[in-house]
């Protein structure tokens, strides 16, 4: 926008606009400001006019040109805003897009059709070894691609109907091998585990046990988040899996669940609970206790100088990685793997489990128990029909299952 200038030999207030001098009266003058926003407004409704014209006068077929690496990165752009940074969308798509973006990267989606497609499936049969499950998810994703560009115009709607002909991988009808179920882990290899883990990660496994909460929500829980005021405490996730479709997420703590996460309470409301940097104090302070506890003679003034010099080397070395201020889903995993590795050299049959066995482990107990329904409430499962009546009677359900075994 042009900006206000004065013209010194006449004391007025001066406006450049296309190459020509527009003069608004004297400079400073009330009236000559108002002049010059009114000008302002003026020039921008113009240009807006002139881009809307511009847009209608173009093309409004989808382009010819594209190819399917522009078509993925034009994708990528809008899901990394879509989704948000909490979503673990974008990364599941940037899987399901590698072989077609290998394969297909450089072919015009106009030449793109369902054979096309098919050999990309083949692809993730053969050489990426997929489930048939796996690849049933990462082809409805790229469909959606396709769908996504339809709407914006890029590609034409006829491409989309000859992928939506190709159906998805039938079970004993393909190569495609089948993926496992997850089974629950039994209580007694979590038991054997909780000993090798840090204490924040031990906290989160015996959580999930008592609550069948999902890993993301434990590992994202804060003081302020939790409703101590009743015998039965109420925590209230930030944010959980279902409430882009407008879903309250209670989880009721028990007695026991609030013992193992009473000691996790004392710091600021709005910190999360379960913090890497405890659980490397915590292996810090192992490291030093346990460093040689067989050793039979005393330790030398000469090692006690080596050990101080050795230390504020590593302290004044520039840390390479930053601790996060809450674990993540992978970050938790390989803490569980770590510490089952641990338990196997110590001599305990521990068998190789992840965490959201954990959640089955819970439901099934609660199954066991109390019921279908009670399984169903205690593990957050929600569906679009379930009325208000019907969730304040879930809700006490849980909580009476929370009282007895959480």
């Amino acid at each position: 926008m042009p900006k206000l200038s004065l013209h010194k030999p006449s004391g007025c207030a001066r406006v450049r606009v296309q190459g020509k001098d527009l003069y608004l009266g004297p400079f400073g003058d009330p009236e000559t400001l108002q002049r010059y926003s009114r000008l302002l407004a003026e020039l921008a409704a113009q240009q807006h006019q002139l881009q809307v014209a511009q847009a209608n006068s173009g093309q409004s077929t989808p382009s010819q040109d594209l190819t399917i690496s522009e078509m993925i990165l034009a994708y990528l752009e809008f899901a990394t805003t879509y989704y948000g940074p909490r979503s673990r969308e974008p990364q599941s798509m940037n899987h399901a897009l590698r072989p077609l973006h290998a394969l297909y990267g450089s072919t015009l989606t106009q030449d793109f059709g369902p054979k096309s497609f098919k050999a990309v499936r083949q692809h993730m049969i053969d050489v990426h070894k997929l489930s048939r499950t796996e690849i049933n998810r990462r082809m409805g994703r790229i469909k959606r691609v396709f769908k996504w560009a339809v709407s914006e115009e890029l590609v034409s709607p006829t491409i989309l109907h000859g992928l939506s002909a190709v159906s998805g991988l039938r079970r004993g009808r393909s190569e495609a091998h089948e993926s496992r179920p997850v089974r629950p882990v039994d209580i007694s290899q979590i038991q054997l585990t909780l000993p090798f883990l840090p204490p924040p990660v031990a906290a989160i496994c015996q959580l999930q046990l008592l609550t069948g909460m999902r890993p993301s929500e434990v590992l994202h829980m804060r003081p302020c988040d939790i409703d101590r005021s009743g015998a039965i405490w109420l925590y209230t996730p930030e944010h959980h899996k279902t409430e882009h479709l407008g879903f309250e997420k209670h989880v009721p703590l028990g007695p026991q669940a609030q013992a193992v996460l009473a000691p996790f309470l004392n710091r600021d409301p709005k910190d999360y609970c379960f913090t890497p940097a405890e659980a490397e104090a915590w292996r810090n302070e192992q490291r030093a206790v346990h460093r040689n506890p067989d050793r039979k003679t005393k330790i030398f003034p000469c090692e006690l100088k080596a050990r101080i010099r050795r230390k504020a080397k590593r302290q004044a070395a520039p840390k390479v990685r930053q601790l996060q201020p809450c674990y993540d889903v992978d970050a938790y995993r390989r803490c569980i793997t770590y510490g089952i590795r641990k338990a196997q050299k110590a001599g305990h049959a521990v068998q190789h489990w992840f965490p959201y066995q954990i959640r089955h482990t819970h439901g099934t107990e609660v199954r066991r128990r109390y019921g279908l329904e009670a399984a169903q409430v205690a593990l957050g499962h929600a569906t679009a029909d379930v009325t208000q009546v019907y969730a304040e009677r879930n809700l006490k359900l849980a909580m009476q299952v929370a009282a007895e075994i959480g």
